[in-house]
């Protein structure tokens, strides 16, 4: 039965519990999932406990935004021992800067007119760790933007006027991290991030594997990463990366997933890595 790797929840920019991902997994016919929330791994335990009531395996992860000199990666990790001291100690580093950046973007996008109050933002979220899709929430609700895809087009995209960065490791820091937490580093869809030549690099640093299969890859580039995984060695992997029906995305649970040969050489890999 399919597995969905990416998978985030209400601890981050997800719009349902923990409990509701395993509910909808088992409606949908999967069999495993990854609870990958961004840079937070709080959700993981309500999903473990909800999963072990439903038989639905819960991959303990989390997706980390980093940065090098041209691109934002994003490094999605299998199998971490969530309770590290080493991985809570930067999430909660990361967590801060979150809550800071919320108040910088609030104040450029004033200066470009557009009135919210992080408070408001902070309240939709429902943490202090809110993340942009929350920012364009609030400014759907105040009739600045129609949708997210206005309010990141237009104002906190990347490129946009109002974006501000928040405290971010490197790749190799945090495929360092994952890796001293017991986990397997996977590079989250490469095609948003538009830097293969860091793919060698990375996997010398340990990285395990890439996110193949996701929903925005076209054929053809599943096709071109099919390849560069086995080029260098690396697992195959896939997910959704589902945010909630009411997130703004028209992406459904399960959408995006890969099958059992595939999970059982994700699964062997963790076992082989971490025998002591």
């Amino acid at each position: 039965m399919p597995a969905d790797l990416h998978i985030h929840t209400c601890f981050s920019d997800g719009t349902e519990s923990p409990e509701e991902i395993v509910a909808l997994a088992k409606a949908g016919g999967l069999t495993t999932i990854a609870i990958t929330d961004h840079d937070v791994a709080a959700g993981i335990d309500r999903a473990a406990a909800k999963g072990r009531e439903a038989g639905i395996e819960v991959v303990p992860g989390i997706e980390l935004t980093t940065e090098d000199a041209n691109a934002e990666v994003h490094l999605v990790a299998y199998f971490i021992d969530h309770k590290n001291k080493s991985l809570l100690d930067v999430i909660q580093r990361i967590q801060k800067s979150r809550e800071e950046r919320i108040y910088a973007i609030c104040k450029k996008l004033r200066n470009l007119g557009v009135t919210i109050e992080a408070e408001r933002v902070f309240g939709i979220a429902g943490h202090r760790a809110a993340g942009r899709p929350h920012v364009a929430k609030a400014m759907i609700e105040k009739g600045y933007v129609k949708n997210f895809k206005e309010a990141f087009d237009r104002y906190i995209d990347f490129k946009g006027p109002a974006y501000v960065a928040h405290y971010k490791l490197s790749p190799k820091e945090a495929i360092a991290l994952i890796l001293q937490a017991g986990g397997l580093p996977i590079f989250a869809h490469p095609a948003v991030s538009n830097c293969d030549q860091i793919i060698g690099e990375l996997t010398e640093a340990g990285l395990a594997g890439i996110e193949v299969y996701y929903p925005s890859h076209s054929s053809s580039q599943v096709k071109h990463y099919l390849k560069i995984s086995q080029k260098y060695g690396l697992l195959i992997t896939g997910g959704s990366d589902y945010h909630g029906k009411d997130s703004g995305r028209e992406i459904k649970l399960g959408q995006t997933s890969i099958p059992d040969d595939l999970m059982d050489k994700i699964r062997n890999e963790y076992i082989r890595r971490n025998k002591s």
